[in-house]
């Protein structure tokens, strides 16, 4: 878990330096800023989502309804929102100011757990010990870190838990894995992880909010999709 632990390090850096900059920023700036970072954000996603060029769009389709669908009955975002706001109102009562938690922390965390170099990587560092991916993606992270938590606090640290859980996980249950996510299913996985990702950026953008906590499960159903017909075939 090695690349793991490198990992929450760079975002709690990369938090702690978008926080300190964030509060001699200009609000006009930081607003540029969540612009800037939401137009990469809807690249990286676009980027991601074209992985179903090596499979079938039709395994994301029906990833995203399924689990669009058994999010909305679960009611993920509604439950990840409660979370983040019991967070915000402690907050709030210990400095008797306001900031996004919220939105900040599912932000980062979705941003931060989907894509191939999370479940690769962590699968990589989990079978041979190798956590060049995962350094790779740290640097990334950790610059991501800093443009968040300009804009939208200190929240983005909370991330660092989700990451720490999710690879982590990945990493210690490697051999479980190492079959399942390959081939087509892990790119049906990035394909749909990357249109949650434009579902953010939309968001960063201040253009609609669609909800993306409640299509999770997508990163589930699409790869499942892809063993289902494999089976069948």
């Amino acid at each position: 878990m090695t690349g793991t632990f490198i990992n929450v390090g760079a975002i709690l850096a990369g938090t702690l330096v978008g926080v300190l900059l964030g509060e001699r920023m200009p609000e006009g700036l930081q607003r540029r800023v969540l612009a800037g970072l939401g137009l990469v954000v809807l690249v990286i996603g676009v980027d991601l989502a074209l992985a179903w060029r090596d499979t079938s769009p039709l395994y994301v389709l029906g990833g995203v309804l399924l689990g669009g669908m058994a999010g909305e009955l679960l009611g993920i975002e509604e439950r990840l929102q409660r979370l983040g706001d019991r967070v915000q109102r402690r907050v709030r009562e210990a400095r008797g100011g306001d900031s996004p938690v919220s939105e900040a922390f599912f932000t980062a965390s979705l941003l931060f757990c989907v894509g191939p170099l999370a479940v690769v990587g962590a699968i990589q560092d989990g079978l041979t010990g190798d956590y060049e991916a995962l350094a790779t993606k740290a640097m990334l992270d950790g610059f991501a870190s800093i443009a968040l938590s300009a804009t939208l606090g200190w929240g983005v640290a909370l991330a660092a838990v989700t990451v720490l859980v999710y690879q982590g996980a990945l990493s210690l249950g490697a051999t479980l894995f190492e079959d399942i996510l390959k081939g087509e299913a892990l790119d049906a996985l990035t394909s749909a992880g990357g249109v949650l990702i434009i579902g953010i950026s939309l968001k960063l953008l201040d253009l609609t909010d669609v909800k993306v906590g409640n299509f999770l499960p997508a990163l589930v159903f699409a790869p499942a999709l892809v063993g289902l017909v494999s089976l069948v075939d």
